[in-house]
């Protein structure tokens, strides 16, 4: 298991659209992932819960990867963290 603290650089934060990127993304790889703000832990599949999460630029998120692609998982999704939500 891999996990890391992210700080969210995105300007969007994750609403809709690098939301639904997140967990576009999630659902290619094998590990289980899940994304915490504060103390609350949702599962990377389900955008509805990623989107209560209300994550805006600036917030810290704590993402956890556990599976035989954890670390490419990882990379994968920090990017679209920092970036413009699409990983690019």
């Amino acid at each position: 298991m891999v996990t890391q603290k992210v700080e969210v650089t995105n300007p969007e934060g994750l609403h809709t659209r690098p939301a639904n990127a997140f967990v576009k993304m999630v659902k290619t790889f094998e590990s289980t992932i899940t994304i915490a703000k504060n103390e609350t832990e949702v599962a990377g599949k389900s955008l509805l819960k990623i989107m209560k999460l209300g994550i805006v630029q600036g917030d810290t998120v704590t993402l956890s990867c556990d599976g035989s692609d954890e670390d490419e998982a990882m990379c994968a999704l920090v990017t679209i963290l920092q970036t413009d939500g699409t990983g690019s």
